[in-house]
């Protein structure tokens, strides 16, 4: 908790720091004559620039006074236990911003877990045996979305899972990581995590079943891809994927951000609050086309417009792969219901259709559910929705699972 503190303190300096910046570079642009280009630097001069270079220097010295003291406060704040409130509003702030955070080592850059009851794993057997005593040879791992986490998934009433607990021979366990991270370096980390999972675990491990909420399906997905690609054992037990409002092609808010940005970019009075649009994490504009791999952000700006050129991932061969898509009206049919979907992914996305063949998911009619008035989070917290994943986790898993690179 002292780390977190500290870390919000740094968050604070930055923010006042940069929205310095900004404004400074809005009055330089706004102050030039007209006909003339802006300073390149966006900085002011003469007496204005002295004082944004004031406020800047002031406030890292009072963030380093601030940090110092919070540090002494450190071995008391840490014994206080995190609450779920305040693991959601650190979930949302590592969301939208997590990535930028991580680069700065901030203590509210969330690390990669494997959770049960919210508390971190140790994988190793002997670990593994006394946080779990009654792990059986099933496991269900539960991936959360964008700007959530893993204890999200007990809301409202229902919990998926400690409603998995109760059923015999299944483990449940969560993933908890940092959604402002790229898909593609969460996929991989998941991947190793999974593997270390699969070595460590206390009795023979016969299956595991992946049950994602939107995010995490992109996250799970790559992780698969990576770790046939590596020559990982862990995808060969895998026997299920459940996708629940996955954003497979993509979400429409964050193109909509992309335009923004461009319109932003065409004035040099608006230029500046680019900036702004840009605070958004490399998460999130993974999202703009469903981006799985790293070859698809790489040596790209990945705030400029550009179109779909993300490399094709298909679904591991071996693994039965099922899909929920939601609608906020009460029927499916409509165009405005396939259009608006969930009210942040739209229902060919989440049900893994695309007019190009190449990026098409081929998962049969009878693993597709549609949830009638129900919003994209409330496919976390639905009795139905929950219902029906129950029954696919039911059915008898694939004869073998061995989970290739289709061709």
């Amino acid at each position: 908790m002292g780390g977190d503190l500290r870390g919000a303190g740094r968050l604070a300096v930055e923010a006042v720091a940069g929205l310095a910046g900004l404004v400074e570079a809005m009055h330089a642009n706004v102050a030039r004559l007209p006909g003339t280009r802006p300073p390149p630097s966006g900085r002011t001069r003469g007496v204005t620039a002295f004082v944004y270079a004031t406020v800047r220097i002031v406030t890292h010295l009072v963030g380093s006074i601030v940090d110092t003291a919070l540090g002494l406060l450190e071995p008391l704040l840490a014994k206080r236990s995190a609450r779920p409130g305040y693991e959601a509003l650190l979930a949302a702030l590592n969301g939208v911003m997590g990535d930028w955070l991580e680069a700065r080592s901030n203590p509210l850059a969330i690390k990669m877990r494997l959770r049960s009851d919210g508390v971190a794993l140790t994988l190793e057997p002997q670990a593994l045996a006394a946080a779990l005593p009654n792990a059986s040879g099933r496991v269900v791992v539960l991936v959360h979305g964008l700007c959530m986490g893993d204890l999200q998934w007990a809301r409202h009433g229902t919990d998926f899972g400690a409603a998995l607990a109760r059923d015999p021979g299944v483990t449940p366990i969560h993933l908890h990581y940092n959604s402002g991270r790229h898909i593609s370096t969460n996929g991989r980390e998941f991947a190793a995590l999974m593997n270390a999972l699969e070595r460590a675990w206390p009795v023979p491990l016969e299956c595991i079943d992946l049950v994602t909420h939107s995010m995490g399906g992109l996250v799970a997905r790559s992780a698969l891809h990576q770790a046939v690609q590596d020559a990982q054992d862990w995808p060969c037990k895998v026997g299920k994927l459940v996708f629940l409002g996955a954003p497979h092609h993509g979400a429409p808010l964050e193109r909509s951000g992309q335009r923004l940005n461009m319109l932003l970019s065409l004035s040099p009075y608006t230029e500046p609050l680019m900036r702004l649009g840009e605070v958004r994490s490399a998460g999130i504009t993974d999202l703009r086309f469903g981006s799985l791999l790293d070859s698809d952000w790489k040596g790209q700006d990945r705030f400029a417009f550009r179109a779909d050129v993300r490399t094709p991932v298909p679904l591991p061969t071996g693994v039965e792969a099922y899909a929920i898509g939601a609608v906020t009206s009460d029927t499916a049919d409509s165009v405005q219901a396939r259009l608006i979907g969930d009210g942040l992914v739209p229902l060919d996305s989440a049900l893994c259709r695309h007019p190009d063949p190449r990026y098409a998911l081929p998962i049969p009619p009878e693993h597709q559910w549609v949830a009638l008035k129900t919003n994209h989070l409330e496919l976390q917290t639905s009795p139905e929705v929950y219902q029906q994943v129950k029954v696919w986790l039911s059915q008898r898993h694939p004869a073998a699972c061995r989970a290739t690179v289709s061709a």
